[in-house]
């Protein structure tokens, strides 16, 4: 009888430390050997020789508006389409399904059917808007990996943003229940009354739409939180945050000792307002993609390791609500499309900037695994599952329809050439992208639900 299920040879496998060329051996879903020369037998293997071995990505920020919008995205097609991009995890946001996430029967519901059309593991974020305080130890209890809250509008009429009341009501609930809260930080004040002035005005230009949603509202809505969290001990994570200053104030949190993590998006890294300007809403998200500058400060960030991860805020639509021939800019939805490439962007950056490769893979599976408490994910380890991303910098990969699975194919993304291509998608074992193929298309993913979120793991 063999003794293992898989052994992946000769792979440059990307440890929490180190790279190194070895051998994986997998049984039952799960690693349990990584050493050279696996003696061992085993019912398959597979060359890994000249690709480099990632833990799968976890992608913490996506909508795939499930139930209710699954013309924009589903479970089915965002599932697939993070399989694509090397991903074997994702956190589905709670504000876009009909019902939004915001008690524990929608959040039951969501789950019956994600477990139903994901190809994937998945955990879901619960909401946390007016009148719902009482909802959340429910959502906790049921299996939410944290809540979401927005202090500027949501773009969606069934999920409000918070008051200030409901915010620091619902921060001292979420702490008690110990889990973590994100926050889309812009203020509501400064972008309400700027969007309204220059739509007012007919100033509906790129250079308009970056004024309306200024660093400054970014930074208010930072230090606001910042200071709820200091009387309620609530744990914070700040969602694709866009600027210096502001990733400057959550650091100076962190340094006094609040429980505090950072994210932003690969498209803040790769793109800038140039590219707004060029391209229209295709590139229209909130906050804004910002100046070139400002760009470059965030990836000079990204390197000094002031940012804890990376997601894709993959927040997709039909064409329709960006096509420029009904929406001028500030009507479009604000939105990028980019779930498939934000490992890929990780390690164009990584070759540009000489970033190791074990830092990737902190980036975009390691410090999303600790700080959400997935105990078996995110480092590829014995007693880990066996969710691996096989890399080759060998090929590149140029965005195209025909290789984008996520449902609408309108991109930023799209024909870009990153310097490297996606082999293989591993989950539990189970291969599930292949040389540009989905494959075992009835592999279902798990709902992840952590007893616990961890707690003290800003870095």
């Amino acid at each position: 009888m063999a003794t293992y299920d898989l052994i992946i040879r000769n792979g440059n496998v990307v440890l929490p430390h180190e790279v190194k060329k070895t051998d994986i051996a997998i049984k039952n879903g799960i690693i349990v050997a990584i050493e050279e020369g696996i003696t061992a037998t085993s019912k398959d293997e597979k060359n890994a020789a000249g690709y480099y071995i990632f833990p799968g990505m976890i992608d913490i920020h996506v909508h795939f508006n499930d139930p209710g919008r699954d013309e924009w995205e589903g479970f089915e097609s965002g599932s697939q389409m993070i399989a694509a991009g090397g991903g074997t995890t994702f956190f589905d946001m709670p504000l876009n399904g009909i019902p939004s996430t915001t008690d524990s029967q929608a959040l039951l519901n969501k789950a019956e059917m994600g477990e139903s059309k994901s190809v994937v593991d998945f955990a879901l974020w619960g909401g946390l808007v007016p009148g719902n305080i009482l909802e959340l130890k429910g959502l906790a209890d049921n299996g939410a990996i944290g809540f979401k809250a927005f202090l500027s509008e949501s773009g969606n009429e069934e999920f409000e943003r918070v008051d200030d009341l409901t915010l620091i009501a619902g921060m001292k609930e979420i702490a008690s229940l110990k889990k973590i809260l994100a926050l889309h930080a812009e203020s509501a004040a400064m972008t309400d009354f700027l969007t309204k002035e220059k739509v007012t005005n007919g100033q509906l230009t790129a250079d308009d739409y970056l004024a309306s949603r200024p660093i400054a509202a970014e930074v208010e809505a930072v230090e606001r939180a910042i200071a709820y969290a200091r009387i309620t001990g609530c744990p914070l994570h700040f969602v694709h945050i866009s600027s210096e200053e502001a990733i400057l104030k959550i650091t100076a949190a962190k340094a006094m000792g609040l429980d505090i993590t950072v994210e932003t998006c690969a498209h803040y890294l790769l793109f800038n307002h140039n590219d707004l300007q060029d391209k229209g809403a295709v590139a229209k998200c909130a906050p804004p993609l910002r100046k070139v500058e400002e760009q470059e400060k965030l990836i000079r960030l990204l390197i000094e390791g002031a940012i804890d991860m990376v997601s894709s805020d993959h927040s997709p639509s039909p064409y329709l609500l960006k096509d420029p021939t009904v929406h001028h800019l500030f009507s479009a939805w604000g939105g990028i499309s980019g779930g498939q490439f934000t490992l890929l962007a990780l390690i164009e950056l990584a070759i540009t900037y000489d970033i190791p490769f074990y830092k990737v893979a902190a980036l975009i599976a390691g410090n999303p695994a600790d700080r959400f408490n997935l105990n078996t994910k995110g480092h590829i380890e014995v007693g880990k599952d066996a969710d691996l991303t096989w890399i080759s910098l060998e090929e590149s990969f140029t965005v195209a329809e025909k290789n984008f699975f996520a449902k609408h194919k309108h991109s930023l993304y799209m024909e870009r050439t990153f310097p490297c291509a996606v082999k293989l998608t591993m989950n539990n074992g189970v291969v599930v992208f292949e040389d540009g193929q989905l494959v075992n298309m009835r592999n279902r993913g798990h709902w992840l639900k952590p007893e616990q979120t961890k707690m003290g793991t800003s870095s």
